[in-house]
């Protein structure tokens, strides 16, 4: 009789069952599947710089991401297993416990995430296969009109050449396993408390008031595309600061894998045939491209998106400052409108994409601040980080990275352009003023 094949699914930034490579192949491969996700202990530490490489509010959303992973692959008949300590220590007692024969897996590229792999991979039997797939992208690696080295430094380059040679490719549908391959396991989803954190309420003003995980994010998509239709004004709402609607906010859900680009795209395929496209609906298109162009500058560039030179090698004398570094974090500069957007990213672990480019901007132009500090901090603050898009922008509104024109921010005409009557700046400055 032949073996039978086991797989084991490993979520890291994947954390889906639609629409997802690794998930679909293991249950098309093999007679038995069990899943697992590690809250690495790692990813709750103090960074160099100071900050905690996950702050509460992406630990929250984190473990609601994972509580709804559980449940779907629960309706596939598939066990996940949940443990709260370093990925090499977990997996490979889990590979050898349950005889393992295939390990299914989101390619990653950055350096931490392939140092865990290799450390896992030298636990375990050479016997045992390491299946990575790409699953993060809209526009998939082996289809770009580029080879990587060769991507270009200057995105329109980039989306040009993407658009006019590629199709984008359909999505993944994982099917339920029978009802043998269920098993109980003893293992829990860590609370706030476990990782280090207290629990605590939502801010009432924030504009992200949503949930983590996968049918939060289907509901998002309902919501934002077919029971408002939004979708059709983006382009012309993109650039608000107050309220939910304003912009798709997908960016959380996206960051952690609770949704796949591909989902949205053709879902705006959907939309355009059934309703109509217009320049809103490229427009959203447009942005999942940028985040693709982030990843690709980060497989070409490696490590030296986390170095002060940036891509770019530029040398700028960058400042330490403590105190002014203290100032933009508490919301205390000279710029009421950088104030205001910092203390809500304080008070809610989200910022506008307007807020964080004038912040980004303030930041290494105005303070002439290490860059890599202002990363860091929203590295450690924001629901959505993504280390591709944190670096990306970070490096390119200061000089180092993708924008060739090397632009500063004029804060108050900022302020003025897009909160006119300063209805932004008050919600977020009143408890100041009461001072």
């Amino acid at each position: 009789m032949q073996k039978k094949q086991k797989g084991l699914v490993w979520f890291r930034n994947d954390l889906r069952v639609n629409d997802n490579e690794s998930l679909t192949n293991a249950i098309d491969e093999n007679d038995t599947v069990i899943a697992v996700y590690c809250f690495d202990p790692r990813h709750f530490e103090q960074t160099r710089f100071g900050f905690k490489k996950t702050e509460k509010f992406r630990a929250k959303f984190l473990i609601e991401s994972v509580t709804a992973l559980k449940q779907n692959l629960e309706k596939l008949n598939i066990p996940l297993l949940v443990y709260h300590q370093k990925t090499e220590d977990s997996i490979p007692e889990i590979i050898a416990h349950n005889e393992i024969n295939s390990v299914y897996f989101q390619k990653e590229w950055t350096s931490e995430e392939m140092e865990v792999l290799e450390n896992i991979k030298s636990k375990v039997p050479d016997s045992v296969l390491f299946k990575a797939t790409y699953n993060q992208f809209l526009f998939h690696p082996a289809n770009i009109p580029f080879d990587i080295s060769s991507i270009p430094n200057i995105f329109t380059q980039f989306r040009n050449q993407c658009e006019k040679s590629i199709k984008v490719r359909p999505e993944f549908a994982a099917q339920p396993l029978s009802k043998e391959n269920w098993a109980t396991n003893k293992t829990v989803i860590p609370t706030m408390e476990t990782l280090g954190f207290s629990d605590f309420e939502i801010d009432s003003r924030t504009a992200f008031p949503f949930c983590g995980g996968e049918n939060e994010a289907l509901q998002r998509l309902e919501h934002y595309f077919w029971k408002t239709k939004k979708l059709s004004v983006y382009k012309l709402t993109r650039n608000g600061l107050i309220g939910t609607d304003f912009s798709s906010k997908f960016s959380p859900w996206l960051a952690n894998g609770s949704i796949s680009a591909k989902t949205i795209y053709w879902e705006i395929v959907r939309y355009e045939q059934q309703i109509r496209g217009n320049d809103s609906t490229y427009w959203l298109i447009f942005e999942l491209i940028w985040r693709d162009y982030f990843k690709y500058v980060s497989m070409k560039n490696g490590n030296s998106i986390f170095k002060i030179e940036g891509i770019l090698d530029k040398k700028y004398d960058w400042k330490t400052n403590p105190s002014d570094i203290n100032n933009w974090i508490n919301g205390n500069t000279q710029e009421p409108f950088v104030n205001a957007n910092m203390i809500e990213l304080q008070q809610t672990g989200w910022m506008s994409n307007r807020g964080r480019q004038n912040v980004a901007s303030f930041f290494a132009k105005n303070l002439l601040l290490d860059w890599r500090i202002g990363a860091a901090y929203f590295e450690a603050m924001l629901i959505d980080y993504d280390v591709h898009s944190n670096y990306g922008n970070w490096m390119y509104v200061s000089g180092v990275g993708n924008d060739p024109r090397d632009r500063k921010f004029n804060i108050k005409l900022q302020a003025e352009n897009y909160d006119g009557q300063s209805k932004f700046q008050k919600l977020w400055l009143q408890q100041q003023l009461l001072f």
